[in-house]
This record gives C-alpha cells, sequence and structure tokens, in this order.
C-alpha cells in the first residue's frame, strides 16, 4: 500500500478517536466541601480501671458484658498485711474506746471527791478558829496551822480536777486517734475492693483470680452503653477548618450502605507528632441502633454546602485554574468549593460550554 494512503488512513482515525472523545458540560447541583477523617468509636465515660493497691485477685465479681452502677464491685484483690493493719487498728480503737477506760475516770473522780470533803473540812476548823482567835481562844500558831491545813488541801482539790480533766482529754484524743486509724484501715481495706465508677457496661476483663497485680495494671474496660463518642483524627494542614458543632457524616462497615449524622464536640488543643493529627470528637445526632467500642468508621466533616452551585468533575481540571474545551482550547476558570468528586465553577464557564479531560 503506498505510503500516502497510510497516512490519510492514520488521520481519519484519530479524528475518529477524537470525535468519540469524552465530551462533558458543566451541570447545576448541590455541593458541600468536606474533610476526611477516619477513627474509632468510644463508648461514653470509657476508661480503664486500675486498682489502688497491689496483691492476688481474691474474686472477681463481674463477667464481660455485665451491666454494673457507679460503685458495683469488680473484683476484689487480697492482702494479708492489710487485713492485719485493719484488726489491728480496730483492736486499738476498742481499747482506745472512753468506755472502756471507765474506771480510769471513776478513780479519778474519787479523788476529787476525798479531796473535796478534806478541803471542806479543813476549811470548816479554819472558820472556828478564826472564830475562836477572834475571842482571843487559842493560840497565833494553831491559826497558822489551820491556814496551812486548809491551803494544802485546796490545792490538792485543785490538782485533783486537773489531773481529771488531763485524763479525761487524754483518752478523749485516743480514743479520737484510735478511730481515726481505723477509719483509714477500712478506707484502705476498701481500696483492695475495686468499684465501677459508672452506670455501664463491663466491656472487657484483663486479668483473672489468682494473678497478682500493681496499681499499674489495668483491670477492666468500662464504659456507658447509651452513648457513644467518635473519636477522628484530622490532618493538621486541614484542622484550622473544623469548628464546634459543624455537621459529619459517618459510614461505618458494621452498616454498609448507610450514612449516619453526628455533630463536632470538640476538638484536641494537642497535635500527636508522630502522626501529625489531632483528635475531633463528634456525637451522633441519632446513633445505630447497636454499637460497640472501637468499631472503625470514615467520615466527612462537612465545612460548607452549597444547594445551586455550577460544577464540573475534578478530573476535568487542568490545573487549579485551567480547563480543555472540546475544541481543545484551554480556558482560565476560578473554582469555589469541591469535593472527592466535583468543584465549584465561580467564573470562566456557562453551562453550554463542553469540555474534555486533559491527555494523560
Amino acid at each position: 500500500m503506498p505510503p500516502g494512503r497510510w497516512l490519510l488512513l492514520l488521520l481519519v482515525a484519530l479524528a475518529g478517536c477524537r470525535d468519540k472523545a469524552e465530551r462533558v458540560k458543566p451541570v447545576w447541583s448541590a455541593i458541600s466541601e468536606s474533610v476526611y477523617a477516619a477513627g474509632t468509636v468510644k463508648s461514653g465515660q470509657q476508661y480503664q480501671a486500675f486498682a489502688t493497691a497491689g496483691g492476688i485477685i481474691q474474686m472477681v465479681l463481674v463477667r464481660e458484658g455485665d451491666s454494673v452502677r457507679v460503685g458495683t464491685p469488680l473484683l476484689s484483690i487480697a492482702s494479708d498485711v492489710q487485713q492485719l493493719n485493719q484488726e489491728n487498728a480496730a483492736l486499738a480503737a476498742r481499747y482506745a474506746a472512753v468506755a472502756a477506760n471507765q474506771s480510769q475516770l471513776e478513780e479519778a473522780r474519787q479523788r476529787i471527791a476525798l479531796q473535796r470533803r478534806t478541803m471542806q473540812n479543813d476549811q470548816l476548823q479554819l472558820t472556828r478558829q478564826r472564830q475562836l482567835w477572834q475571842q482571843t481562844i487559842g493560840t497565833k500558831l494553831a491559826l497558822e496551822q489551820r491556814e496551812l491545813a486548809y491551803a494544802g488541801s485546796r490545792a490538792a482539790y485543785e490538782s485533783a480536777v486537773l489531773n481529771y480533766q488531763t485524763l479525761k482529754k487524754q483518752l478523749d484524743f485516743g480514743a479520737a486517734q484510735s478511730r481515726k486509724n481505723l477509719q483509714i484501715a477500712q478506707r484502705q481495706a476498701s481500696d483492695f475492693v475495686l468499684r465501677s465508677k459508672v452506670n455501664g457496661i463491663v466491656y472487657q476483663l484483663y486479668r483473672e483470680k489468682g494473678e497478682a497485680v500493681t496499681p499499674q495494671t489495668p483491670l477492666a474496660l468500662l464504659g456507658d452503653a447509651r452513648h457513644f463518642v467518635l473519636e477522628m483524627q484530622v490532618d493538621e494542614s486541614d484542622i484550622v477548618k473544623i469548628r464546634p458543632g459543624q455537621l459529619v457524616l459517618v459510614t461505618l462497615d458494621s452498616y454498609k450502605g448507610q450514612v449516619f449524622t453526628a455533630r463536632v464536640s470538640a476538638i484536641s488543643p494537642m497535635m500527636n507528632t508522630g502522626s501529625r493529627t489531632f483528635q475531633v470528637d463528634a456525637a451522633f445526632v441519632r446513633q445505630p441502633p447497636v454499637l460497640y467500642p472501637f468499631v472503625s468508621f470514615e467520615a466527612n466533616i462537612v465545612l460548607q454546602t452549597k444547594a445551586k452551585a455550577l460544577l464540573i468533575p475534578r478530573r476535568l481540571l487542568v490545573d487549579d485554574s485551567t480547563v480543555r474545551k472540546a475544541d481543545g482550547q484551554l480556558a482560565r476558570v476560578k473554582i469555589g468549593l469541591r469535593d472527592y468528586q466535583m468543584v465549584e465553577i465561580l467564573a470562566g464557564l456557562t453551562p453550554a460550554d463542553e469540555l474534555t479531560a486533559p491527555a494523560k
């Protein structure tokens, strides 16, 4: 075949391919600009429970999946030293109780009564001696002896009263201190019983009966099964666009084909330097009927929405300001909102324009 005929056929084929090239016109439609995020579901008030004391797990009082209330015992930890401390504190409290020392107080009261009678008798004798002295009966020495006896008995009485008061204070202090020590021992004993801090569900138990634990050992995972939080990781380049209250569209592998709505509830002020992301929390507007912690999800945080915008597919952009028309000419455009498939054209195109995809 002559070379000229080959060239003619090639030109015809190329023209046919150009005529069959995809041609797209801008369309009016709604668009939403959003930030992509992924994360996991966390139950409300979810936390890991730790014991405040070390020892051996004596009893596990709940099972995974059990519903608990605030204060429900989860497990108990055995410690011989703690038990002995509590028994010793109880013994000391009983010994130091005021009621157990009534004999000492009664003895001190009897001493006061005796010294009072002695003082009263000496006072009576002194009064009589003074009356006699006024009648010039008796000697000066006898009067001075009566005065000295009365002064001594009065001092003994006052000393007996003071001793009683001191003894009473000592006994009261000892009893109060012993009661306080017993309370401390009982409080320490309560540290050996791990209790729930939330009304919720026991999602996981990490240890079994007989295992040794320390205050740094996580023992259980609990949370509120009625409310869940969406924990998302947002790239540092997008975090400045996120605001509390923004709409979040959520998809879960557990509910394929369904989209759930949520609202941004919190934004962490600290970046994860390893992943260069920020944690953003959201709360369901209406959460799925069944949900579990650590379920993964994908989300779009909606930044802006337009009900009517002139749109073209993003793949038709040569760059952020240029498109190729069907006649092969490049046209400059001004873009607005964009999602993962479409982009808004603010200026440079009309619905009548035909566009083609840029050459790859």
